[in-house]
């Protein structure tokens, strides 16, 4: 038997364990209710939509779809209104061309990433990776991926039947990068990479998901979810790959010949540049830095031009008039020639046009959040203090009607010279802007065209009116049923319009 003086200094160390949880429930709902009011006084000059008492607005985004939601409602609220995702997040939801300039043109703090110097160090290394040089030694990388895509596509095309384009862009532009970025060889992603790709999917399925869902917000209380231990599986997958990437690259760069080969490179791609940079004090950068550099271009470089190119081929689909033109144009420009040169990119007029409207009508990226670092004053006269949280809806900023006529009409005349030089200069940010803008935007510009160019050579592209996409944010603009295209093959030699240097 127990005895009694144990059962009852167990029975009160229960009583104990008991009341401090709830004390420290107590607490944490405290501050919790602080917080809330904090936000709440902030954001009080700017009205927004009811709210539900529970659930703020996530409920409705859920029910209704939060891009269609969150239109209505910027046509609604001029410049900003109130975001509530439960009772305790509170944002600023901008979609004004002045209010995006006031935030983004001072820098501020990401909330997914680096910030601060660490940032602008990390910011100022990376930046001849990107360099036009770099891109130029890219162009044939770019076309032998999208060659080996586009070979698949005519397999997958001769049943006469549409198919989801999604996957195979996103192996593609995978592909590409880790041969531009990350020292791989030439040849087709091994089954490793492959199964990283299809885990980023499950991963920005999983951060969308717990955005909405205001009871994943406590990280406590998440990481005991299924929910929260899938997430966690799905990122040790993604950073155990970036992982082996790395690894493999500081042996290979082991081997003197590669030595040699890099101190004769006039450029070095992101990877080599993470391994070899050195400070002030000629130390390394931690390991732990490298791969957080590696785990976000892997993600931003490859995804976000996965999601941009699969919505410019589906524009290219929908308005067969532009394709035409485009696919014209492209013609003309190769001529005579086996392969396109560099100087071409910056030929093709219209194509650049109509890439920069299918952006503006499906951004990649269709939302980011910023906190602010320091108080803010708008062009109304309101302002935020520092501390404050904004959301930028991109894809409410582009369908803008005071700054966008008839936004939801595809004209690709919109970029033409007069008409950008005439609108401002925030109006339009499918890659961010400011001192933040995406370091990577050149890359995915030129990638694409090659990309976009090389398919239109090959194939005539056709919507599937019975599977026509839906649009789903998660993190990156997707699809919730895919994009499905008709291609017919054009019969041009699968040769013609490779790329060179």
């Amino acid at each position: 038997m127990v005895p009694i003086s144990l059962s009852l200094s167990l029975s009160c160390l229960g009583w104990w364990t008991s009341g401090l949880i709830l004390v420290l429930c107590f607490l944490k709902l405290i501050c919790l209710l602080v917080r809330r009011q904090s936000l709440a006084r902030a954001m009080d000059s700017f009205p927004g939509p009811p709210t539900h008492w529970f659930f703020g607005h996530a409920r409705e985004l859920q029910q209704t779809g939060s891009l269609d939601k969150m239109l209505s409602w910027a046509q609604q609220f001029p410049y900003a209104h109130q975001l509530w995702v439960g009772q305790f997040l509170g944002f600023l939801n901008i979609y004004d061309p002045d209010y995006a300039k006031a935030v983004y043109s001072r820098g501020g703090k990401g909330l997914l990433l680096l910030h601060g110097p660490k940032w602008f160090q990390h910011r100022r290394l990376l930046t001849p990776g990107f360099h036009h040089d770099s891109l130029k030694s890219h162009l044939s990388v770019f076309a032998a991926c999208t060659h080996a895509m586009l070979d698949k596509w005519e397999e997958k095309a001769r049943d006469g039947k549409s198919f989801d384009i999604c996957y195979d862009v996103g192996h593609m532009t995978l592909n590409t990068l880790m041969q531009c970025s990350f020292g791989k060889r030439d040849g087709d992603l091994s089954q490793r990479d492959d199964h990283y790709h299809r885990t980023v999917a499950t991963l920005t399925l999983l951060v969308q998901e717990r955005i909405d869902s205001f009871q994943y917000h406590n990280d406590f209380i998440y990481w005991l979810t299924p929910h929260g231990r899938r997430f966690l599986r799905a990122c040790q997958v993604a950073h155990n790959h970036t992982a082996q990437v790395i690894k493999e690259r500081k042996a290979a760069l082991q081997d003197k010949e590669e030595q040699e080969k890099i101190k004769n490179q006039k450029n070095l791609d992101i990877l080599d540049i993470l391994l070899s940079v050195r400070d002030e004090k000629e130390i390394k950068l931690p390991d732990a830095d490298i791969q957080a550099e590696v785990d976000t271009f892997m993600f931003a470089g490859h995804d976000t031009t996965r999601s941009g190119l699969s919505w410019v081929l589906y524009c290219m689909a929908l308005y067969p008039e532009h394709q035409h033109r485009c696919r014209k144009e492209v013609r003309e420009i190769l001529g005579d020639q086996k392969s396109f040169q560099w100087e071409d990119l910056g030929k093709m007029t219209y194509l650049t046009m109509c890439v920069k409207e299918a952006f503006r009508l499906y951004p990649p990226v269709p939302q980011v959040y910023r906190q602010l670092s320091q108080p803010v004053s708008f062009i109304d006269g309101r302002s935020l203090p520092a501390g404050s949280l904004i959301s930028l809806n991109i894809y409410a900023l582009h369908r803008n009607s005071s700054v966008w006529p008839n936004p939801e009409v595809f004209d690709p005349m919109r970029f033409s010279r007069d008409d950008v030089s005439h609108r401002h200069p925030y109006a339009y940010m499918p890659f961010s802007a400011g001192p933040r803008n995406c370091i990577g935007q050149k890359f995915a510009m030129a990638e694409i065209k090659v990309a976009l160019a090389l398919c239109l050579l090959r194939f005539e592209l056709v919507p599937d009116f019975s599977q026509l996409p839906i649009k789903f944010p998660q993190l990156v603009l997707n699809s919730k049923n895919g994009i499905h295209l008709y291609l017919k093959p054009l019969g041009l030699s699968a040769e013609k319009g490779l790329c060179q240097e």
